[in-house]
């Protein structure tokens, strides 16, 4: 059961996070995956290239306990390889092509293939190198294999590249940066029992509650029973108690950041709106159309999640 304990807002970290930017901040999903095979550094270079407000990533641990950034446990969608990512070592996973299955090639300028996946410590040095502030949003992805142990690895990665957990931002410095520059941290996640984990450390500004409309939909559960009759109807209950649970964190309070797909905006428009009025922030992600984009503009949604942000950002700005 999740607690209805609401932490004190922390406004250093509200401001960190982005509350008032004057139009909605882009994040680049997985990169401009829209363009580039996702979570690749080209998908990452060219976001920022793009002038995206910030960058979202999934984060998977290897067998050597190694913090890379890849949305599936498995490998058999994204590379040549097959198997689970944590039966593999950073150095087996370097081996591997992570591009071929959306592009034959990448542009030169954002290096070989073999420099194609990253850790999160070098999408930390990426970021850095823009000379700008930056966000960078953490996706931890469960059930996984190594438990908390997930959590506990990014924030130690974290802390070693020297982030602030009271400010949940990463100074950097350099010739290219202006004094001052920062990169704003927040962490999401579906799952309720990792963001809880993480506000033992994290201020709930920093935290983001994942919540689809489909997995709050009952019908669309029976839907899915029926075809896969007892264990799927076991299995969409399951997940729309998490999905209640995630959002049940929002209402509360415990996190800062609801991180709703399109679908959910579209249904729901009047809790989107309760949650704004509380300053609670709205992560809206998968908005790749240009109508997604504008009624997410209009609805007043801070934060969009895209894997197109070159387009985002034409619409956001009338250009």
């Amino acid at each position: 059961m999740i607690s209805t304990y609401a932490a004190p807002r922390n406004e250093k970290v509200t401001r960190a996070m982005g509350q008032s930017t004057g139009r909605p901040r882009v994040f680049a999903h997985r990169g401009s995956s829209g363009a580039y095979p996702e979570h690749t550094r080209a998908a990452y270079a060219a976001a920022c290239e793009a002038g995206v407000d910030g960058i979202e990533i999934d984060v998977q641990l290897t067998r050597d306990r190694e913090v890379v950034c890849l949305h599936d446990p498995t490998l058999d969608r994204t590379t040549n390889g097959t198997g689970a990512v944590a039966d593999h070592t950073l150095a087996q996973l370097r081996q591997l092509d992570v591009h071929s299955w959306h592009s034959p090639q990448v542009p030169a300028e954002y290096g070989d293939a073999s420099e194609q996946l990253m850790t999160l410590q070098e999408v930390i040095g990426l970021l850095a190198e823009r000379g700008r502030d930056i966000a960078l949003a953490i996706e931890l992805k469960h059930p996984s294999p190594f438990g908390r142990a997930v959590e506990e690895r990014v924030l130690a990665v974290l802390l070693e590249a020297g982030w602030d957990p009271k400010t949940s931002t990463i100074p950097v410095a350099g010739e290219r940066q202006r004094p001052g520059c920062r990169i704003s941290v927040s962490f999401m996640s579906f799952t309720p029992a990792a963001l809880m984990h993480l506000s033992t450390v994290v201020p709930p500004e920093a935290l983001g509650a994942v919540f689809t409309s489909a997995m709050l939909d009952s019908q669309q559960g029976q839907r899915h029973g029926r075809r896969n009759g007892p264990l799927g109807r076991m299995r969409a209950a399951v997940r729309r108690g998490i999905s209640r649970d995630a959002q049940a964190l929002v209402w509360n309070e415990q996190v800062g950041i609801a991180v709703p797909d399109m679908g959910f905006v579209r249904r729901h428009r009047a809790e989107i709106s309760a949650w704004l009025s509380r300053g609670i922030q709205v992560r809206a992600w998968n908005a790749d159309t240009r109508e997604d984009m504008a009624l997410l503009a209009q609805c007043g949604v801070p934060q969009i999640v895209t894997n197109y942000p070159e387009r985002a950002r034409t619409v956001l700005t009338g250009g």
